[in-house]
């Protein structure tokens, strides 16, 4: 490993190298033989060695060209692995076999991408274990009160809870900011059918959140504030509320306002 080159910084490479957060990554997403498993940014393969001790199939996407042929050389004669040279924001989730589960440690600066994209996507995974930023992953696993807008998107779709906390100092660099587990469990089917009205009150209702809902829905909206109260009354809403206050259940009775 001496010879190898060192870390990133532009591409947000961290070298995870503790067994124990390894396995909990891979024990979070309860990877089993036969599973098809999508590793995002595998590096030098700690995690992938792992995966592959579990009998799963894994496709390992990595966007640094060196570790994409240093993973190729390596497993060029396994059949449990492919190794692809590419970008996950950029990636065709819907080639993937159904169910397929994700397990990856994420550069910080590609979770909102990713987790965008899988809200976005057709063909959703059945779990995901997402080693991110600790903030954020608490804030994707956020209560009402302290809802965004990428946490009630996620939450339309899959079951959100928190695994174990990854100090910085296991990192290689140590980043600025601990990490932890975010756990995705795809829902049999999503709270409430996702509509364009759905995801447009919602977008609207974030677009200044730090105001009252009955402001951020009249400027996202483009509607006068009494246009707003009348809708946020119609759904029993108080307008006076947060955006961050409302439960999924609130933004799918709006949406039916419209």
């Amino acid at each position: 490993m001496s010879n190898q080159p060192r870390p990133k910084k532009k591409l947000g490479q961290h070298w995870l190298n503790d067994d124990v957060a390894l396995d909990a990554m891979v024990e979070a997403a309860k990877v089993k033989g036969g599973d098809t498993v999508l590793e995002i940014g595998p590096g030098t393969g700690l995690l992938t060695e792992k995966l592959l001790a579990r009998n799963s199939s894994v496709i390992a996407l990595e966007y640094d060209k060196h570790w994409a042929d240093e993973l190729w050389n390596r497993y060029k004669k396994h059949k449990n692995i492919e190794v692809v040279h590419g970008d996950i924001r950029k990636y065709h989730l819907t080639n993937l076999a159904k169910d397929y589960k994700i397990v990856a440690n994420i550069p910080y600066y590609l979770t909102a991408n990713l987790l965008r994209k899988l809200v976005d996507t057709n063909n959703k995974p059945s779990t995901a274990a997402l080693l991110i930023q600790k903030e954020v992953a608490h804030r994707i696993a956020a209560k009402p009160g302290d809802l965004s807008l990428i946490a009630v998107l996620v939450q339309l779709f899959y079951s959100v809870r928190l695994s174990i906390e990854v100090p910085s100092e296991l990192f290689d660099p140590a980043p600025k900011v601990d990490s932890q587990i975010l756990i995705l469990k795809r829902l049999k089917m999503p709270q409430f059918q996702p509509t364009d009205e759905l995801f447009r009150v919602i977008k609207a209702g974030f677009s200044q959140k730090r105001k009252k809902i009955k402001a951020s829905l009249s400027g996202g909206l483009h509607i006068s504030k009494h246009q707003a109260i009348k809708m946020l009354d119609l759904a029993k809403i108080d307008p006076n509320k947060r955006p961050q206050e409302l439960t999924i259940q609130d933004w799918h009775r709006l949406s039916t306002t419209l």
